[in-house]
């Protein structure tokens, strides 16, 4: 992305030994490169100056920050021994307070006596608190004068700050907006600046405009070097919004380079069109003691329509917890297996993959549909006879998970690929699977409803179908909020529930009990809810560190309901479905996402019977997070959620892939710049549509495109 000099090592520049580079290596700062991308966190508006005076008239409850200048007059000390502070007593610059005046600004202390250094409000004194920055001692030298920025606010009877800057005149800034940088120790504001202004003059300004120019003017982008030297010194904050656009543009650009060539890719592939048979996908359908939903109709008939054209399937089938989805890919199955092919379905974890095997041995069996299951723990024997089954195309359907897509399995004829909860694999997972076959249909599945940026951008080379409608009998469910401390009304409720024959699950976010943490955890809780609160029920356990066998008869009890309690971690987030369980507690629910909590709150509300949700919350909890929470509390609205924890918690997160740093984007924001996403995606169509081949792999002006792109991740960039 930028020239070889730039990959030089910070030490290059002036003033920057080992000790200050290991201190920028602390904020992931090596390169040039790296301090060119070292972006302000928030800026400072110093175009207006405004004295200590003014700040001390000021009856504004948000008063605008101090910028003036002082001269220190005396240095004072908070406290005793490690716990001293130093107190900087300043002045405004020639305006001192005059002499036998200062006993009329001395105000009592709360705590009897007075406050030297404490002034009235009228007065042009202040203290600077130097918490944890004694140190300052030596350079705010009794006499001289600072320029000062900094918030102040009376404390104690005197205009105080401690988050305040001190800039010695002779080295004062000409700025007017000045950045502010996230620190560590050993950094301070002064140093980073000086390092990016130098990396600025020294090796920025040869940068060269990566995008094409067409689409520079176009858009009326900033070239490269002067957006960059906008972002770190900028004349106004409107400049500064000018810069990040530009930058972000230039992201989102090669971000829907990437997508939209892969989509076209996809879409250029060809086979021989077929008829599509479809007597088995109506015989089950007919066996079913339910309609199919309206949602669940026009959603098959999009796939069997994709199932017949003679271009490939790539589906995302998106719905809500508990609509169905599953039932649609088995009658897709249907018609791939009757059409002579093989389908293969998989899921994340063993828990969810056995669930799908039953349910798919419950509905298919009957039809003649010959089924295996495939996991890491089927071993020896009886994995031999099952790839070779596999191979000699005597399995018409396997269902399984990470294994189906690992060496040594092989398929006579892989026609159609269902990958379930399709967020906890990568890309090169996927398409590993895919390539077990000759251009087979792919089918994806998701129960975390994706937001209309993210739609755009992780799965644009998609299409895209919805299930909104439930099952006819599901009720809501309904949601409470409860303050830690209150749970007994909690589990008095859910005693009740399970004196009507009903079940319940209690989930925690912790295994064990940690030390670092002050958190509930699963097998603490299960022991106490088992002896103290429930001890005339059977009470289960399941999380993530019990081995698969473990997990399955956890869940099969609590399936035959020799089980009323279930005590668990997130494990139970996808693919359970028990319609007698009717409660579901959720323990420090302010640790969980929205799209997690509402994935948890779907385990509940599967029979016709009213369930209920319980998220239980710190008696610590801002208000902001108790507003968070109230989004589950007033909306059952999986899409309208899945928005809300986007714009809380970002793309990584909701899509399932912040571990492996699906999207790392440096400027863009994908909730606020949708429509530089949607100009952005205008733009890489309208270059791949003047060029066709820039589709292939093998295109050099589109890999040198690709190979200036910014990091996103290697999942996304797999194959490119």
């Amino acid at each position: 992305m930028f020239a070889r000099e730039l990959a030089l090592p910070i030490t290059r520049l002036k003033g920057i030994g080992e000790a200050t580079a290991e201190a920028f290596r602390k904020v992931g700062v090596s390169t040039i490169a790296d301090l060119l991308l070292y972006l302000p966190r928030d800026y400072q508006d110093r175009s207006l100056p405004v004295t200590l005076r003014q700040a001390a008239a000021s009856t504004s409850s948000d008063p605008p920050p101090v910028n003036t200048v002082v001269t220190v007059t005396r240095h004072l000390y908070i406290g005793r021994g490690r716990n001293r502070t130093l107190k900087v007593i300043v002045e405004e610059a020639g305006d001192p307070q005059p002499a036998g005046q200062a006993a009329a600004h001395v105000m009592p202390s709360p705590q009897g006596g007075t406050l030297d250094g404490a002034f009235a409000p009228n007065g042009t004194r202040a203290a600077l608190l130097c918490f944890g920055r004694n140190f300052l001692s030596r350079t705010l030298v009794v006499g001289k004068s600072f320029a000062l920025f900094g918030h102040f606010s009376y404390r104690y009877g005197e205009l105080s700050s401690s988050s305040f800057e001190m800039e010695p005149l002779e080295r004062r800034s000409d700025a007017k907006v000045l950045p502010i940088y996230p620190l560590t120790e050993g950094l301070a504001q002064g140093v980073v600046r000086r390092a990016v202004a130098q990396a600025l003059e020294e090796y920025a300004r040869p940068l060269e405009n990566e995008l094409p120019a067409a689409v520079m003017r176009k858009r009326r982008l900033l070239p490269k070097a002067e957006a960059l030297a906008a972002i770190h010194r900028p004349e106004s904050l409107e400049a500064v919004k000018a810069a990040r656009a530009s930058l972000a543009y230039e992201e989102l650009f090669y971000l829907q380079l990437v997508v939209a060539r892969r989509a076209l890719s996809r879409r250029s592939a060809r086979r021989p069109p077929r008829s599509l048979p479809i007597g088995l996908q109506e015989r089950l359908i007919a066996r079913l003691p339910f309609d199919l939903t309206p949602d669940q109709r026009s959603v098959l008939a999009e796939i069997n329509a994709d199932l017949a054209s003679e271009r490939p399937m790539a589906r995302l089938l998106q719905g809500e917890v508990g609509s169905g989805k599953t039932l649609v890919a088995l009658l897709a199955a249907c018609a791939a297996i009757e059409a002579g092919s093989q389908v293969a379905l998989m899921a994340p974890t063993e828990l969810l993959a056995r669930q799908h095997a039953e349910s798919a041995s419950r509905l298919l069996a009957p039809l003649g549909i010959r089924l295996a299951y495939l996991s890491g723990n089927v071993k020896d024997s009886s994995r031999a006879r099952l790839l070779e089954a596999l191979r000699d195309g005597e399995v018409d359907l396997v269902v399984g998970t990470h294994a189906l897509f690992m060496r040594g399995v092989t398929f006579r004829r892989l026609g159609l690929a269902v990958v379930d909860e399709q967020h906890r694999f990568g890309v090169v997972q996927r398409l590993a699977l895919v390539a077990k076959g000759e251009e087979p249909d792919l089918l994806l599945m998701t129960a975390t409803p994706i937001p209309r940026t993210l739609a755009l951008t992780l799965f644009a080379d998609l299409d895209l179908s919805t299930i909104r409608t439930m099952p006819a009998g599901r009720r809501a469910v309904i949601t409470h909020l409860a303050r830690e401390g209150n749970e007994q009304k909690v589990h008095d409720w859910a005693r009740r529930e399970l004196e009507r024959g009903r079940q319940a699950y209690f989930v925690y976010p912790l295994i064990q009990q940690s030390e670092s943490l002050d958190l509930k955890d699963a097998e603490s809780m299960y022991d106490h809810l088992r002896r103290h609160i429930f001890p005339d029920r059977a009470v289960g356990l399941i999380h993530s560190r019990l081995d698969e066998d473990e997990k399955a008869q956890a869940m099969e009890r609590f399936l035959r309901r020799e089980t009323a309690v279930l005590v668990a971690t997130s494990v139970v987030e996808v693919g359970v479905d028990v319609s007698n369980a009717t409660v579901m507690v959720i323990e420090h629910a302010e640790r969980f996402g929205l799209a997690a909590l509402h994935q948890l709150r779907g385990r509940v509300g599967r029979g016709s019977e009213q369930s209920y949700a319980f998220l239980v919350y710190s008696e610590t909890l801002t208000e902001e997070g108790k507003q968070r929470l109230k989004v589950l509390k007033e909306t059952s609205d999986g899409f309208q959620i899945a928005e809300e924890d986007l714009r809380l918690r970002g793309p990584g997160e909701i899509a399932g892939m912040r571990q492996s740093g699906y999207l790392r984007l440096r400027f863009a924001d994908l909730v606020a710049d949708l429509e530089l996403l949607k100009s952005a995606r205008e733009d890489a169509l309208a270059l791949l549509a003047e060029d066709p081949g820039l589709i292939r792999a093998e295109n050099l002006p589109v890999r040198d495109l690709l190979e200036r792109a910014p990091p996103f991740s290697d999942e996304l960039m797999a194959g490119y």
